[in-house]
């Protein structure tokens, strides 16, 4: 037996969960369900970060106290994970005693070291971060997180020498390449690293400002900072230091993450637990964000969705199925209703409801409801069957590493190709012309895949998987596992008595009015400009003579463009997902020259590439080869 401990970041309790806080635990569930059902021994651990200046400022906004806040919210996720059927081994609670005895023990530990000293710091603090930022971190002087302007904090603080180990961290994470995933998240850490910007942390605040936390072991007028309390949770939750269940887990520790808290744990928490002589965790996973129209959705921002009326409308396990297969983990993906609807239809209504329905029916009519006597598989048969092993084995790949899209598209796949069989075998055409024995084969093979298909999606849709198995005869999930399903066949018992019929995923129950969702979707509206306000825009054909990737920043190119002036154009834009600085260098590209100068990263770009397409996949707009530099679009 193996162990798997996995995480997710334990959340603020300033607001509701919303859409993004469910996937990460989804996730975090369907890989503690699915290394279950491998037979490993699984720990998952979750909860509420309760302490900080952002939960101080929300219960005052609120009128009420910093732990009626915490514990109202924390209550609320609690709520939510049962809804959506997260089945977590524990909840931890920033608040609780034992979590703050950790804190202060590691704190101790470090600063007995020689690893915290006592200083004056002055910088730019975000209140939703809780971090300070540098100013050429900022965005015109904007949190580039939450669009807020950060205010200017000069104070005597407690630090914690992470320039001690961040050339250990960064030799570590260039020998370990699995270490953070998906790797780009892992080259935007090693470039930070590589700029030797980064400072000593500070770690605690005065109390003269700030109460709401735990006090430092070895100054009590300071409590400690909320990332360096925060990050502990991932040990104080599984008994540090000297829990057997500690000993267990902690080296098998995985933590998932969206990336917007990529650097807290990509390189303030390795280097705390360097300094506390304490080994790493084995790995990090980060993910994208959740987005409406290429906005991302946020408390902070006004747009999260309410996973709740989700729930309520399409079903819990069609939002567990949702979620997980329609962000490709890595990157950001863009919810509409319209999307959950079309993926409920396609794949779990069309694809694999469909595919239960038809084929129950088939055996009751055919074969009185029981699992028939398979003859000789046919050589068609014997590749189907090596294909449906084949997605099984390449589902249990993509779970292992963290790929739930691609995991479920090879489910799908299953789904699809026992549709195709069906189809191409014809069983009613079998049926008339009284072949038995095929008959029997043809359905049997079908109901095998099913069986497969109900087990792997276990810990995906759970209910569901289990009503599943309970049409197939089998009524108790208890002793199931996959660990030989991509290498057996033939499990299921003939003349096991199966259910007449299956209506998995109802049509009626997403094809009701989401009135209460439009609100938080708003419909876009057209809106027209007229020909006097299109003729103020200043388009111009140029060539690019240099491009360069922007440090720290995953998807700006710093691009120089001849657009036929004394002088070429400092231009940046976001695509360098799509194009290197070798793509760019002389590509005719068509610039909207009369945009207002806007600063980015500390640059100031002075117009605009235009693009066309979406997110990633976006392509050059490039101007005929007779166009000259400075040419004007009219």
């Amino acid at each position: 037996m193996k162990s798997f401990y996995i995480t997710t970041p334990i959340y603020y309790v300033n607001g509701k969960p919303h859409i993004g806080h469910s996937y990460t635990s989804v996730l975090a569930d369907m890989l503690t369900r699915y290394h279950a059902l491998e037979g490993d021994e699984v720990f998952f651990l979750t909860g509420t970060d309760e302490h900080g200046d952002k939960i101080a400022r929300s219960a005052e906004k609120e009128g009420t106290d910093p732990q009626t806040l915490a514990d109202r919210y924390a209550k609320e996720f609690k709520v939510l994970w049962d809804m959506l059927d997260v089945k977590y081994s524990e909840f931890i609670r920033t608040t609780d005693e034992s979590h703050k005895q950790v804190v202060q023990r590691v704190l101790q530990k470090i600063y007995d070291k020689g690893d915290i000293y006592f200083g004056e710091y002055g910088g730019y603090y975000c209140c939703g971060c809780e971090r300070f930022y540098a100013e050429n971190e900022l965005e015109d002087g904007i949190c580039p997180q939450h669009k807020t302007k950060p205010e200017y904090v000069k104070e005597k603080n407690y630090f914690f020498k992470m320039s001690r180990y961040l050339p250990w961290l960064k030799e570590y994470i260039t020998e370990h390449p699995d270490f953070i995933q998906p790797s780009h998240y892992r080259n935007e850490v090693l470039a930070l690293l590589q700029q030797e910007t980064l400072e000593d942390l500070c770690i605690s605040r005065p109390k003269s400002r700030l109460t709401w936390g735990i006090e430092l072991p070895f100054d009590t007028d300071y409590v400690c900072y909320v990332w360096f309390d925060a990050l502990l949770n991932y040990i104080s939750g599984i008994g540090y230091p000297d829990s057997p269940c500690f000993d267990t887990f902690w080296p098998h520790a995985e933590h998932i993450i969206a990336k917007d808290i990529l650097k807290p744990h990509a390189i303030f928490w390795p280097c705390m637990l360097a300094s506390a002589e304490i080994p790493l965790f084995k790995k990090l996973y980060v993910h994208g964000y959740w987005l409406s129209k290429d906005t991302k959705l946020s408390k902070s921002l006004g747009n999260a969705i309410d996973p709740a009326l989700l729930i309520n409308q399409y079903g819990v396990d069609a939002i567990r199925y949702f979620l997980l297969r329609d962000m490709s983990f890595g990157s950001d993906a863009n919810f509409s209703l319209s999307s959950l609807a079309s993926r409920i239809t396609a794949e779990l209504a069309n694809d694999i409801g469909n595919l239960f329905s038809r084929t129950l029916a088939m055996i009751a009519k055919y074969c009185d409801s029981k699992v028939p006597q398979p003859g000789q598989y046919t050589q068609h048969d014997e590749c189907i069957q090596q294909t449906i092993l084949e997605h099984i084995a390449m589902y249990k790949q993509h779970c292992r590493q963290v790929a739930p899209a691609k995991a479920l598209e090879n489910l799908v796949a299953i789904a699809s190709c026992a549709n195709k069989y069906i189809d191409a075998n014809a069983p009613w055409t079998l049926y008339k012309e009284k072949q038995e024995e095929r008959l029997a084969t043809v359905l049997y093979l079908v109901l095998e895949a099913l069986r497969k298909l109900a087990i792997a999606l276990l810990p995906v849709v759970p209910s569901t998987a289990k009503t599943m198995l309970a049409l197939l005869g089998i009524t108790s999930p208890l002793g199931i596992t996959l660990q030989e399903e991509e290498r057996i066949w033939g499990k299921l018992p003939v003349g096991t008595v199966l259910a007449p019929s299956a209506n998995l995923f109802p049509r009626e129950q997403w094809e009701k009015p989401m009135d209460l969702i439009e609100v938080a979707t708003p419909k876009e509206e057209k809106t027209y400009i007229s020909f006097e306000q299109f003729s103020l825009v200043d388009m111009r054909v140029g060539t690019v003579i240099s491009a360069t990737k922007v440090e720290n920043a995953r998807s700006l190119l710093l691009l120089h463009v001849d657009v036929g002036e004394d002088n070429p154009r400092t231009i940046l834009s976001g695509i360098a997902e799509k194009y290197t600085p070798t793509d760019m260098v002389g590509k005719r590209v068509i610039v909207v020259v009369n945009l207002q100068p806007k600063k980015i990263r500390g640059i100031e770009s002075h117009g605009m590439i235009l693009t066309v397409g979406e997110g990633n996949d976006i392509y050059l707009l490039e101007p005929s080869d007779v166009c000259m530099n400075g040419s004007r679009i009219v």
